[in-house]
């Protein structure tokens, strides 16, 4: 089968030509160029997204509501996501893990990775959209029971709060990759965090300490440590096009598109009123809020976030990249469905997304399997 492209993205450059896919499985790359500017590109990974397609994570209670939230996010190019589950009542945090545990080996839509469990281990200061109630110090036990109701790849917490180096040893031992995030930390403090193992900072900039030029804060710290991946919601409201072009200037090939969505996104809606977990929200004019008037996450889609990057004058390859290889380095072996993940190459699983010149999804491949638009 060909994918009737002009172009692919293959080892984090655009190359010339069609791809053809056979038995689940990219068959060859460069082929003969299809007319147009249709591009493939490995299937979009998203490893924050809290709820989708009208649906809230944290607080589901149904497989299918799972089911409706993959198969919406597939339509939409995201062939794998790590559903995320903000800072809740413990019992409601399991809760969730025990659903998406339900929902996993079903085969609707997207990839259901690992959950993302942000919190809820965060900083009093900079709690964001999360209750303030249900915030609390590190504690391995009740990250233990997290463990043990569902499957938990990636978890953000804050490096400065005491017992969360001893948090971040266990979860690294579990497998679990660490974030920081909602966080006060000062650089020192944050540092200290990525030498411990956090692996990368969670949509940089926002609840978060910055870039004060005598102060540093988490924000910078994170893109002076080397190798730390920052993970960016480029919706056109969390970050500024300056912000942006010195964010992927500074952290070349180790920034990562998220779209930090919510129940809002996916339904092509502009305003309206939704859930995150606990919180009411309000979708005006494409921003989400709290009732405080905070941005609590975002009504994105992960393609219309390549998008914001391009017209922000970021190049097209590194913001592809940062769609899919980038994000999907942040899963550890454990919680990769298979080794091309975020990848497109000759022989690869055919998790593929097609776009057309102007960077909408035209056509979505699951495993070489035509995903129903």
């Amino acid at each position: 089968m060909r994918l009737g492209v002009s172009a692919a993205l293959v080892g984090g450059q655009l190359y010339r030509g069609d791809v053809s896919v056979v038995d689940g499985r990219v068959e060859a790359v460069g082929l003969p160029a299809a007319r147009g500017g249709a591009i493939a590109v490995p299937g979009l990974v998203d490893v924050q997204c809290n709820g989708y397609a009208g649906v809230d994570l944290t607080a589901v209670r149904d497989p299918d509501e799972v089911h409706a939230f993959r198969a919406a996010l597939a339509r939409d190019g995201v062939t794998a996501v790590a559903p995320t589950v903000i800072t809740a009542a413990p019992d409601t945090t399991r809760n969730a893990l025990r659903v998406l545990d339900a929902a996993r080996p079903a085969p609707h839509g997207a990839r259901l990775l690992g959950a993302h469990v942000e919190g809820p281990f965060l900083s009093a200061t900079r709690p964001g959209t999360h209750p303030p109630e249900f915030l609390r110090a590190p504690d391995p036990a009740v990250f233990a029971s997290f463990l043990t109701a569902g499957a938990v790849a990636l978890t953000t917490l804050a490096p400065e709060l005491d017992g969360a180096h001893a948090l971040i040893a266990a979860a690294l031992r579990a497998g679990v990759t660490v974030m920081a995030g909602h966080s006060d930390a000062p650089a020192a403090d944050a540092h200290a965090g990525f030498d411990a193992g956090i692996a990368g900072a969670t949509h940089l900039f926002n609840a978060m300490s910055g870039f004060d030029h005598r102060a540093p804060g988490l924000a910078a710290a994170a893109l002076a440590h080397p190798g730390v991946i920052v993970t960016v919601i480029a919706d056109g409201h969390h970050l500024a096009p300056d912000v942006l072009r010195v964010v992927t200037a500074a952290a070349r090939g180790r920034w990562a598109l998220i779209t930090d969505a919510t129940a809002a996104a996916g339904l092509g809606r502009t305003d309206g009123t939704f859930r995150l977990g606990d919180v009411e929200l309000t979708l005006a004019d494409g921003a989400v809020r709290n009732p405080d008037g905070t941005l609590a996450g975002s009504a994105a889609t992960l393609v219309g976030c390549v998008r914001v990057a391009v017209a922000a004058e970021v190049d097209l390859a590194a913001a592809l990249v940062a769609a899919t290889a980038t994000p999907a380095r942040l899963l550890g072996p454990a919680h990769r469905p298979h080794p091309d993940l975020g990848v497109l190459r000759p022989g690869g699983v055919a998790d593929v997304t097609v776009l057309d010149d102007a960077l909408a999804v035209t056509r979505v491949l699951l495993g070489g399997e035509e995903v129903a638009r």
